[in-house]
């Protein structure tokens, strides 16, 4: 039933668009299923929206706006395949019609879960992933994909067609990966949600330190991957680390929104019930296995941070041990250096120094910003000033985050004049 007052234009869209946002995944999914194809199935999608867009200023929006846009785009997808059968009469596109009320059994029977591995699938480059999947499952538009990682629009809107092609050309099948490419293809998917997340916590570039919308859409994506899948540890854990990083948004940022490195934050200002859903789920992960996976233990880390009071009842002991147990899982060189890192608070300076000046000395994170900007603070903790001003000034040389070089060229002038700790 539609409402009896029809509504203004403007305030229609806005419904819409709030709407779409939350509906549009859902409704994608079950179109690709039917015809097995992610472009078109967003293109049907899409022609729902505008059929929204055109009536519902007129007549209202309808009492159960979901169902709506997911009946229009149904009939719209049964038309596609009709059409399909006349001009091919192709055996399989036959089939089609018939699914549209039984999903195929993959054993695990949801559409929005088959879309996630299509969208993230390794056949793709890594950006034209991260933008296929805030296009298809975080409702975000082709323009506030661009804003978001400052990438021209065009760049943006020929990646999205392009990872449609590519999905096409190379037949990905519209299903959840059988158990032999299960673990790498579930791999790909939660990178694909933690570097939207981290492009959203630590910008790479532009005026702003953080980016909060991206964060909110990456916890939103694995929110619903961990409902989906509530007995894969790394999932959980994965969720378990965003909601503990984004319980320190409004601490992150100063009053005129200059950054504020972690041991510096005002912790009361930290989100206790996002602290608090991150330990459930940091649990509920450490239960599902014996062999704690990445994503696990970098939240168990997370974790030591958010139970500590004050930054000095931090339990660097903890943290160094849980980072020799990641370094043990993966060759990453930052990993190495945020060991480094937690070295340097459990045993002094000098013993992250020296972890730091292998790091150099092996020359993959030369163009790493945070590379001298973690050698420059063990500098200045050592009383070596001159040599930790050089190197936050080649810090800040190396990074495009405006926000970021302002403040490590402010620790460079402040460093000499600085107490030795």
């Amino acid at each position: 039933m539609l409402s009896s007052v029809a509504m203004g234009a403007t305030e229609a869209h806005r419904s819409i668009e709030a709407l779409w946002r939350i509906e549009s995944p859902r409704i994608i999914a079950g179109l690709a299923r039917l015809v097995r194809d992610v472009g078109i199935a967003e293109e049907l999608a899409q022609d729902a929206l505008v059929t929204a867009l055109e009536q519902w200023p007129r007549t209202g929006v309808p009492d159960n706006p979901g169902a709506w846009l997911t009946t229009t785009a149904k009939n719209r997808a049964l038309d596609w395949l009709r059409r399909q059968r006349m001009l091919a009469r192709h055996h399989e596109a036959l089939g089609y019609e018939l699914e549209m009320e039984a999903p195929a059994d993959d054993g695990i029977g949801d559409d929005l879960l088959r879309l996630i591995f299509v969208a993230c699938h390794p056949v793709l480059a890594t950006e034209a992933r991260t933008a296929l999947t805030l296009r298809l499952l975080g409702g975000l538009t082709t323009t506030e994909i661009a804003r978001a990682f400052l990438v021209p629009e065009p760049t943006i809107a020929q990646r999205i067609v392009r990872a449609k092609r590519a999905l096409s050309d190379a037949r990905v099948p519209f299903e959840v990966p059988g158990s032999g490419a299960f673990a790498e293809r579930l791999s790909s998917v939660l990178e694909v949600i933690y570097l939207i997340f981290n492009e959203g916590y630590s910008a790479t570039a532009g005026a702003d330190w953080m980016r909060p919308a991206l964060c909110e859409e990456a916890l939103r994506i694995g929110r619903v991957l961990a409902g989906l899948m509530p007995n894969a540890s790394e999932v959980h854990g994965l969720v378990a680390l965003m909601e503990i990083q984004a319980s320190r948004t409004r601490a992150r940022q100063g009053p005129d929104g200059e950054p504020v490195l972690l041991m510096d934050q005002d912790r009361a200002l930290w989100d206790r019930l996002s602290i608090g859903r991150g330990l459930a789920s940091l649990a509920r992960a450490e239960v599902l296995t014996e062999r704690p996976g990445t994503y696990l233990l970098q939240a168990a880390i997370a974790a030591c941070h958010a139970r500590a009071v004050t930054a000095a009842d931090t339990d660097w002991a903890r943290i160094v041990t849980l980072y020799d147990d990641l370094t043990a899982l993966t060759a990453s060189p930052v990993i190495e250096l945020n060991r480094a890192v937690a070295i340097a608070m459990a045993r002094g300076p000098a013993a992250g120094l020296e972890l730091v000046d292998r790091l150099v000395v092996d020359g993959r994170l030369a163009h790493y910003h945070l590379l001298p900007s973690v050698r420059g603070d063990l500098l200045a903790r050592l009383g070596r000033r001159d040599e930790a001003r050089r190197e936050f000034e080649r810090a800040a040389s190396l990074t495009q985050n405006e926000r970021e070089r302002r403040l490590l060229l402010d620790r460079s002038e402040h460093v000499v004049h600085a107490v030795d700790r």
